[in-house]
């Protein structure tokens, strides 16, 4: 799995350099909700001018956090509005992540609508959280909202706080961020103590329910998140209907990249709205896609994660917003970098291409079959092999999960900042997982969509998690994270009901969240799969007993034997889009 740290403030920005010009400011705006609360702005706006668009951030993380960005655009011609959100900053009322959100964006825009310096026209800016309110806000549909550009979309019950119903104890790191009225961005951005921490929750086997206890820093927020473990009505209530993504006129442009942890929601919020839309809507929604990680759907990095990318992935996403906002609102021209609705970056070729949407992109899908003729598939020296043709005879290999095992948290002691390319997680399995890798591609070959594993798999526990990743191993031995899935296995057929595994039947398992990426595999480059148990510091411990997951110690510990089957009739398959 992408073992991604999403849905936090951004790298501080260092924005094109703006066109000189006095830029008006006013402190302390005071804006009136429809229950009486009054939200905190900060107001900057192009000097004497005439009414302009405006531009709203609501943010958790303080207005003052985006200083930077809102003079940029305010000395380029636009009001811009840095506001917290309620309970956070300087505003009034209680901070409940994502409860709120929706109701107040539409309040701004009407109050922001109706000012003197605006000319009626409202947009929006942000990312991650900030790209959540803007979703939230079109929900409301208020008249005067014109056009919204979320980046790095965080969607609340879908890929944060947890992804596939599984928790991660990140999140008690962001709602420490978030706690109380001012910013403690100091305690959320040291890692070494947030490292040491989750380090000694794990090894003191504390059960997921207790980890804001462990942390100290009890939260009723993170209590009430671990009470909804599926996408229930909590959760269904700040998602868009379909009836609501089919009333969408106005043009959205959604931003995310290949290694932003946010992917899963940003994409979630595209797809549900190609899905549901009218043809009018549709064809108003753009979407860019680049070899960014989470702050980089804001202000690109060329180097991340122990990745290189070429000049070309240094879009300027300020003066792109800049383009779509006079497009939009002020009769324009459409940005030249949006020469079809889908903007691509192909990692490896180091291009950017284009798509009038995700279907159209002309990846055929190239099935490797899962196979471990000999039994063995538990280490990259004796691993299984990813072929194009399906074994002919049945097989399967196996592994043994102990969830008392707390070797793989020594792997994260040490953990790097080259989390794409370190592969000492491939290398120590601790007997917990399950190899495969493919022959050499005799050419190289653009690899451009989801891929999926469907695999027929046999346990004797009720319940065990799962995680898969898939990477490029070149030539010379060195490797490239591509993309990754998680699943539950009590999961497997829905994320909205929770099943029991049978004891020794195989079943089929479909793994289709992979997040999407776009990476030209060099010739004589290797695929390779690892499935393995999922037994980290960043996760909730699945103890395989079936009960709740949360409340889960050591006395519910069973250890889960698993076999992955493979051969005619149970053929176990990853699937790769492939041009």
């Amino acid at each position: 799995m992408l073992n991604l740290k999403g849905f936090a403030q951004e790298t501080p920005p260092t924005p094109t350099a703006p066109q000189p010009g006095p830029v008006s400011f006013s402190w302390g705006v005071k804006i009136p909700m429809r229950d009486g609360v009054m939200l905190n702005a900060t107001l900057f706006r192009p000097k004497d001018s005439t009414p302009t668009p405006a531009i709203f951030t609501l943010t958790p993380y303080i207005g003052d956090s985006y200083h930077a960005r809102a003079t940029h655009f305010a000395q380029h011609g636009y009001a811009f509005l840095l506001v917290d959100c309620r309970g956070r900053g300087n505003s009034q009322g209680e901070f409940e992540p994502f409860v709120f959100e929706g109701r107040d964006g539409h309040d701004l825009t009407a109050w922001i609508a109706s000012q003197p310096w605006c000319d009626g026209q409202v947009t929006m800016w942000g990312g991650s959280y900030a790209g959540f309110n803007q979703w939230m806000t079109l929900k409301e549909n208020p008249a005067q909202l014109k056009t919204i550009v979320p980046a790095a979309a965080a969607h609340a019950g879908v890929d944060f706080p947890s992804f596939a119903n599984i928790f991660n104890t990140y999140i008690i790191q962001w709602l420490s961020f978030t706690s109380g009225v001012t910013g403690n961005s100091n305690l959320f951005g040291d890692g070494e103590f947030w490292k040491a921490a989750f380090q000694r929750w794990y090894h003191d086997q504390r059960p997921y329910a207790e980890l804001d206890q462990a942390i100290g820093n009890l939260s009723t927020v993170f209590q009430k998140w671990i009470s909804h473990p599926t996408p229930d009505a909590y959760w269904q209530q700040m998602w868009l209907t379909p009836a609501e993504y089919q009333r969408i006129e106005i043009p959205v442009l959604s931003i995310t990249g290949h290694y932003d942890g946010d992917q899963a929601g940003a994409m979630h919020y595209y797809r549900q709205h190609m899905l549901h839309g009218s043809e009018t809507g549709k064809a108003k929604h753009f979407l860019v896609m680049g070899p960014w990680d989470h702050a980089g759907t804001r202000t690109p990095n060329a180097e991340f994660g122990g990745l290189k990318f070429g000049s070309a992935s240094l879009v300027d996403l300020n003066k792109l917003h800049r383009e779509w906002y006079a497009w939009t609102m002020q009769a324009g021209p459409q940005p030249e970098f949006l020469k079809e609705r889908v903007a691509y970056y192909v990692m490896g070729a180091e291009v950017w291409k284009y798509a009038p949407s995700l279907e159209a992109i002309p990846a055929q899908i190239r099935p490797f079959y899962l196979s471990a003729s000999n039994g063995q598939a538990n280490d990259v020296f004796q691993s299984g092999i990813l072929s194009a043709e399906p074994p002919q005879s049945a097989n399967k290999a196996g592994y043994v999960y102990d969830p008392l095992d707390l070797r793989p948290a020594d792997l994260e002691k040490n953990a790097g900042t080259n989390y794409a390319t370190d592969q000492r997680y491939a290398l120590n399995l601790f007997g917990a997982g399950l190899i495969f890798h493919s022959a050499p591609f005799e050419q190289a070959a653009e690899i451009t969509g989801w891929v999926k594993l469907n695999a027929w798999i046999e346990m004797d526990t009720p319940d065990t998690d799962f995680e898969v990743g898939l990477a490029e191993v070149l030539e010379d031995g060195s490797a490239i994270l591509l993309t990754g899935d998680m699943l539950r296995a009590r999961y497997r057929q829905s994320l909205f009901e929770a099943q029991p595994v049978p004891a020794g039947e195989v079943l089929p398992y479909t793994f289709d969240k992979f997040t999407f990426f776009s990476r030209q595999v060099a010739k004589g480059s290797r695929l390779r799969l690892v499935l393995r148990a999922l037994n980290s510091t960043g996760y909730e411990k699945n103890h395989n007993s079936g009960g709740t997951v949360a409340l889960e110690g050591p006395a519910q510990a069973r250890t889960a034997h698993v076999w992955l089957h493979c051969g005619p009739g149970r053929e176990s398959v990853l699937e790769i889009p492939i041009l």
